[in-house]
């Protein structure tokens, strides 16, 4: 055999799995090494609840020099897998050398194992838990330096999944804008002045010791928001409370804004300084003494990139003004000086099954698409008709 695939189990795998993209990446300037931390709690059953429901398993793939040259990882989450239109499992955290049989190989074994679980389909490159980390392959912006656990590979990937006969499922856009004031047209700035002026509606930023309700006020929205889609949980308190504590260190409190009427949240633009810009320099270790510099590094302004984590506004108040007002709130800390450290703003995971979601970005936020990923899906039926991602709102069959 060309290739020896071998299942991830002891500390000297997982070491060779986690390397392998540091050899394939060496000479690339635009990657930023991953924290290993960060991959190696995906598949850990302590820290990752996907597993009280789901399996997981992870192979290298050796050469006949014993040379590691390839690496691919499958799971699947039973309650995921039931909302799908087929039981559809996932595959993720590829990387491979430039050779079609190795990716075959690779995605045969994902595939099979997928099978033998019972699922029918698979999605990849995706992560075993939420979307916002390792979800899709970047297919456009490869000359930009990815955001916090956003996925970066070479542009030969794209032939290696498509040629094995991976379709696209659908695409996922990051969005990028300048930090500076007056990028809004004067017909919205006029719209903002008038809900400022009614009294009824407040934009703000939310200050440190404020987070605790914060957290409660995300909840609030995101669940009327988002819990009505489809294959979207509704999300408890507990777990508001643990996302805005594992934020706290980072969290800059000129980037978190929420918008208001009579006194009930109705949006939020949640922000923080993009953690790429100060652990490139890791190479993906994360002890003690790197965790003091990224603290010092953020406190002292050395992240120059604002990553976008989520915009969202109540249904009932969407094309009011309160997107340009959350917006507004921003650039009125880049007026008071509050936002000079900062370069630009970049949103990421905005679904071309979301076309609302694009409008607002586009129309309100005034951002630019800057790179594209896709997130594609294999039927193992090879017969079966093909279906793209439904758009955001239709509930499925």
């Amino acid at each position: 055999m060309k290739y020896t695939l071998e299942e991830v189990l002891d500390a000297q795998q997982k070491r060779e799995f986690l390397d392998l993209s540091k050899r394939l990446y060496l000479n690339n300037r635009n990657w930023v090494c991953p924290l290993d931390g960060d991959i190696e709690k995906v598949f850990d059953p302590a820290r990752n609840e996907k597993f009280q429901n789901g399996e997981a398993i992870r192979w290298i793939a050796r050469n006949n020099d014993g040379e590691v040259v390839g690496r691919i990882a499958a799971f699947y989450n039973r309650a995921q897998a039931a909302i799908e239109e087929q039981p559809t499992g996932g595959c993720g955290f590829f990387e491979a050398i430039n050779d079609q049989d190795l990716a075959n190989t690779l995605f045969d074994a994902a595939r099979d194992w997928l099978a033998s679980k019972g699922m029918e389909a698979m999605d990849g490159p995706i992560n075993f838990g939420d979307r916002d980390s390792w979800w899709g392959l970047l297919v456009n912006g490869f000359e930009f330096q990815p955001l916090y656990c956003n996925p970066y590979n070479p542009p030969y990937y794209q032939d290696l999944f498509e040629n094995y006969g991976w379709q696209n499922y659908f695409n996922q856009h990051t969005y990028s804008r300048k930090i500076k004031a007056g990028q809004l047209s004067d017909a919205l700035y006029e719209k903002v002045r008038r809900l400022e002026e009614s009294q009824n509606y407040v934009f703000r930023h939310v200050r440190k010791s404020e987070l605790p309700q914060a957290a409660e006020d995300f909840r609030s929205i995101y669940n009327r928001a988002w819990a009505r889609f489809s294959g979207v949980k509704p999300m408890d308190a507990e777990h508001a409370r643990k996302l805005f504590k594992t934020l706290a260190p980072i969290v800059d409190e000129h980037l978190i804004y929420f918008a208001y009427f009579n006194d009930e949240p109705i949006g939020f633009f949640i922000n923080i300084p993009d953690l790429n810009r100060v652990i490139c320099k890791y190479n993906g270790k994360f002890g003690i003494i790197n965790q003091l510099r990224m603290l010092w590094d953020i406190r002292h302004h050395k992240a120059d990139r604002i990553f976008g984590l989520i915009f969202g506004v109540l249904p009932e108040y969407q094309g009011k003004g309160i997107e340009s007002g959350l917006i507004r709130c921003m650039e009125k800390e880049v007026e008071k000086g509050n936002m000079r450290h900062y370069r630009s703003l970049e949103l990421a995971w905005i679904g071309d099954f979301n076309p609302v979601m694009m409008r607002m970005v586009e129309s309100y936020v005034c951002a630019k698409r800057h790179k594209m990923h896709t997130t594609y899906r294999y039927l193992f039926d090879r017969t079966r008709e093909f279906h793209r991602c439904p758009r955001l709102g239709m509930k499925k069959d």
